[in-house]
């Protein structure tokens, strides 16, 4: 093991990730609140981001900063490029299992 944190294991607070994307705390809970990012929350109700998050808003960050994009489009850009990443995956699983049956054919 190499000592790395899962990037998908919720382990920074809001001020945290806060300073890490360089946003406000109530900016960060109002993408929660449209849906943009969704934290995990402790027993005692605080929330908590992961690493994969973080690199979600600093995607939603230049998407907004950057490139003009609003709120809408910044949903709409996140759930085509997580259907595209969904599809690629499934191709490359057919392509792996078309290659071993090829591969047990001969």
């Amino acid at each position: 093991m190499n000592g790395s944190i899962p990037r998908d294991e919720p382990c920074y607070t809001i001020g945290v990730v806060a300073r890490m994307v360089d946003l406000h705390p109530q900016t960060l809970r109002n993408y929660e609140q449209i849906g943009l990012v969704v934290p995990r929350r402790t027993a005692g109700n605080i929330r908590l981001y992961s690493q994969r998050e973080v690199e979600r808003l600093h995607k939603i960050n230049r998407l907004t900063q950057d490139l003009g994009v609003n709120l809408a489009g910044v949903e709409i850009i996140l759930r085509l490029t997580g259907q595209i990443e969904d599809l690629q995956a499934t191709v490359a699983m057919l392509q792996n299992e078309l290659d071993r049956q090829r591969a047990h054919d001969r």
